[in-house]
This record gives structure tokens, sequence and C-alpha cells, in this order.
């Protein structure tokens, strides 16, 4: 069992097909309102890296205060901060008052048939024990977003 942090490959792939929407705001025009990504939590048991193409249930982590599937993510649109590079970014999120144990996360499309985008690997168990499990993004600029093109 591995869990690899990487972009997906499918990711990669789907970006080109126009299948992965990234805007956050809101209103009329053919940008519109972008996809719903989530977050799912795993277990060191879990197999999931650049080839994971879908959300998966196996070996997903449980617990207290978690829903399988994971949270909801608050994107943020893409920009391009500083040179050629663009980037896109979540905001921070926490599975409050939780006892969990996981090893690594899958962000996913849930738009888009739960779509993999990118997969996280925490380099170890990490726990909570009636208190937050927050996953802490990077700082969103081109050397550390967690989603950079350059």
């Amino acid at each position: 069992m591995t869990i690899a942090q990487d972009m997906t490959t499918s990711f990669k792939v789907e970006l080109l097909q126009g299948v992965h929407n990234f805007f956050s705001g809101s209103g009329g025009g053919s940008a519109g309102t972008g996809a719903t990504f989530k977050i799912a939590l795993y277990t060191s048991s879990a197999t999931i890296n650049k080839d994971t193409t879908v959300f998966t249930t196996t070996n997903e982590a449980s617990g207290t205060a978690y829903t399988s599937g994971g949270n909801t993510l608050t994107n943020v649109t893409p920009s391009n901060p500083s040179g050629d590079t663009a980037i896109t970014d979540f905001a921070d999120t926490t599975w409050s008052t939780s006892t969990i144990t996981a090893h690594g996360a899958l962000i996913y499309n849930s738009t888009q048939s739960n779509k993999s985008v990118a997969v996280l690997d925490f380099g170890g168990n990490k726990s909570s024990s009636s208190g937050d499990f927050t996953i802490q993004f990077p700082t969103p600029d081109a050397s550390n977003a967690i989603i950079r093109i350059a």
C-alpha cells in the first residue's frame, strides 16, 4: 500500500480537455460558477498516487465527525501571481471535534464524476482525538501553491 503525493495524470489530461473549472466567482457568461472540489482522507493501507483517476472509498479514513467523501473545499480563483506560473489554491479545511487517523488525502472534483485532481501524502499517520483535524494548504504563490502550472 502506498500513498504518493502528486497531481494525477488523468487530471493533467482533463485540464487540456476543459473538464475542470476552478473559477470561484459567480454570475453569468460562459465562466459561470466553478466545480465543487472535495478532499477525502485515507489510511496508510490506501493505494493512491498519480495513477488514481477517481475518488474511491477503499481504505478511506473513518472516525468521529468524518463523513465518507470528506470535506468540500473552498477554492481560490486561478491567478498569475508572478512570472509565468499560473496557480489555484484552496482554503484550509477542518474536521472539528473529530477523532480521525489519516496518512494521506485525495482532492477530487465531485461535480465531474469524482475525477481525481491531486494526492497528498502526510509523510506518516496524522491523528486527532476529540479535536480538530486540519489540512493546511501551502502559501498560494508561484513556488508553493497546491496546484501550479509553470
